[in-house]
């Protein structure tokens, strides 16, 4: 997302429907939406247009003054929302009245700066549209009555959003050009420490970071610079065993982490390594690999390891993630930040070779190497051959073989090898594709 689009931040007290309001803004269900209060936990950006105008809207949790450990995390994740947002949006409920929190939250954005617009939410039908007056106390002009869920008056709400944003300037331009930073999610099961790790990255508090497994419920994106460009990473929540998602949030949470993989250029894959290489470790790096992106190995808590751990857990990596031996593995603690400063240039190494072009006679010349080297087996008393190979494609590279009979999976293995020792092709997957000659 452009820094240069206009942001609204949407907040407002646990459970008055922010997220169904967002969704409503982006068309889509984006956030995650459930009938209890505090599943929104961090900050969570999507992209909304309306009337000509492009701005980012971001989703918080709600304001829970007085709070545990972890609510007080979720109130401060809104705080500073606020803080960065050229516009607020007050989600308030129609159906409760105003309440004492109602009136704290909007005596701290008084005080703001940005124009802060009331959203008097749940007005299902024209009989609860005075009950929105009631909120013209909060001092913050006229309230919008509307429904989230039914769409009842957000056209006049998203009209008012548009007029507070701040005017169009050359400097901040409405439409994003360009295919996007190269995109990184961070993948792995629930508290191996990918909160924390992401936050160590991102150079920022952005996302909530707390013992209890399952804090993050969504997949936060933050865009951050780096001195070779940008790179947008994703927080996702931890996938368990679809057997053991026993709540509804779970299973959206479970889904919005798969897409983020299937979205993404590269995953850090992290596992706890004071736990070792578990079996889910292990799906979720097929998944990883099935998903064809680039793949970074982090043990995380690798200091909590002696001596014989950290060699019992490099065999299971070895044994374990053995499809994952193209991706590098790096040993650190996202806690203290050991050997977290590895972790970017792994990435942009993986980015590189994840977009890289081979040229067609340089790849022949491999080839014919190759089966001189090693001529492929004989399979059912023909011996197979590569007449010629040509890459198709990038992101990742993938490079058709055309052959007088089918290979082995073997020798493509082989080839593959081959391939990524002559382009310098580590960091990424590699697909291989066999057409045979006359077909």
């Amino acid at each position: 997302m452009n820094g240069a689009t206009p942001l609204v931040a949407v907040v407002g007290r646990p459970n008055v429907g922010k997220s169904t309001l967002v969704n409503r803004f982006v068309g889509g269900r984006e956030a995650i939406v459930e009938q209890q209060p505090g599943v929104t936990r961090d900050r969570k950006e999507l992209v909304a247009e309306w009337a000509g105008r492009r701005f980012r809207v971001v989703d918080t949790g709600g304001w829970l003054p007085g709070g545990a450990a972890l609510d007080r995390q979720v109130s401060l994740q809104a705080e500073r929302a606020v803080a960065e947002a050229d516009v607020i949006l007050l989600a308030v409920d129609a159906t409760v009245g105003v309440v004492e929190e109602d009136a704290r939250v909007a005596a701290l954005l008084r005080r703001a700066g940005p124009p802060v617009i009331v959203a008097v939410n749940k007005v299902d039908d024209a009989s609860r549209e005075s009950d929105a007056w009631a909120f013209t106390k909060l001092g913050l002009g006229d309230p919008y009555p509307v429904s989230a869920l039914h769409g009842r008056g957000s056209g006049d709400l998203l009209d008012a959003v548009v007029a507070a944003l701040p005017p169009v300037t050359e400097t901040a331009p409405e439409a994003e050009t360009g295919a996007g930073p190269f995109s990184v999610a961070i993948v792995g099961r629930p508290n191996v420490g990918k909160s924390t790790l992401f936050n160590r990255l991102v150079g920022d508090e952005r996302t909530v970071v707390h013992e209890e497994p399952g804090t993050t419920r969504d997949s936060i994106d933050t865009i951050v610079e780096t001195d070779d460009g940008p790179l947008r990473f994703v927080d996702t929540a931890g996938m368990r065993r679809r057997s053991r998602v026993d709540e509804p949030t779970e299973y959206y949470s479970l889904v919005r982490a798969l897409d983020a993989v299937d979205r993404a250029d590269a995953a850090l894959v992290v596992v706890d390594a004071s736990e070792g290489v578990t079996h889910q470790d292990q799906r979720l790096a097929e998944r990883v690999d099935a998903a064809g992106t680039a793949a970074v190995v982090l043990l995380n808590k690798w200091d909590l390891l002696d001596a014989e751990q950290r060699k019992d857990v490099m065999g299971q990596v070895g044994d374990r993630l053995a499809f994952l031996s193209y991706a590098p593995v790096l040993k650190v603690s996202a806690l203290t930040g050991r050997n977290v400063r590895h972790v970017l240039p792994a990435l942009r190494e993986a980015e590189a070779a994840y977009h890289r072009r081979v040229p067609t006679a340089a790849l022949n010349r491999v080839m014919t190497d190759a089966q001189q080297r090693h001529p492929p087996p004989a399979v059912r008393r023909h011996r197979p051959r590569v007449l010629y190979a040509t890459q198709g494609a990038s992101d990742p590279p993938t490079f058709t073989l055309f052959a007088t009979h089918e290979l082995p999976p073997t020798y493509l293995r082989y080839l593959e090898r081959r391939i990524r020792e002559a382009f310098d092709l580590g960091p990424t997957p590699l697909k291989l594709r066999v057409r045979l000659r006359g077909r």
